[in-house]
């Protein structure tokens, strides 16, 4: 059976979301935020100390986008993956890893120094600073919105799922005003899936969020 690590609103999100939508069997571990400090035990099962954690059979993942792919690709008759052959594959598997690298990067530095680190190691021009950066690499999420549905191949998928969760989370610590309105109703349409929502449900929020 497929096992995941999770915190409730960190980047493990992405994984649950993507196993609710596929109907799989998993084992939940639940965890609260941040993992390593509260189950120190966790490191023996992810040295890293970080979530999300898969465990499928041999499989052992740690990287939120990589693993909505391995599960759309490996699982659910393709339903929520675009096929090699597809033309709109690349474009597919772009924004499934613009969702981390170009995106929830600079929420982590948000977070980190304007909630997660003491008041005195708090740094507001790192907060700002990090807010525009994220806030400028919607360019291209606000332009694809601006004729589509959803982000890639005329139909929902694991790229709505990867990009989804940037935008909860923006949304969740305070940036989500910011989004324009054609962004904002996406995440609404996105938020009212019934496998966000229960994807959404176990667990402790974020701490300070």
């Amino acid at each position: 059976m497929i096992e995941l690590w999770h915190c409730k609103d960190a980047r493990s999100l992405r994984a649950l979301w993507t196993l609710e939508e596929l109907g799989l069997d998993y084992r939940l571990h639940l965890l609260d935020f941040p993992p390593r400090a509260s189950d120190p035990g966790y490191l023996e099962t992810n040295p890293l100390g970080t979530v999300p954690f898969l465990r499928d059979g041999e499989t052992a993942m740690t990287e939120s986008s990589a693993i909505t792919h391995y599960l759309t690709r490996r699982y659910g008759d393709g339903s929520l993956a675009v096929a090699p052959a597809d033309p709109a594959y690349g474009d597919w598997l772009n924004w499934l890893y613009h969702s981390d690298a170009t995106l929830t990067f600079p929420q982590t530095l948000v977070l980190r120094y304007g909630r997660f680190e003491p008041k005195d190691r708090r740094q507001p021009q790192v907060v700002d600073d990090y807010t525009q950066w994220f806030l400028a690499r919607l360019k291209l999420v606000n332009a694809r919105l601006e004729g589509a549905e959803y982000l890639s191949a005329g139909r929902f998928t694991a790229a709505d799922i990867a990009v989804g969760y940037a935008l909860f989370l923006g949304r969740t610590i305070g940036i989500g005003q910011h989004y324009k309105p054609q962004t904002a109703a996406y995440l609404d349409r996105l938020m009212a899936r019934p496998a966000f929502q229960r994807a959404r449900s176990p667990g402790k929020p974020l701490p300070g969020v």
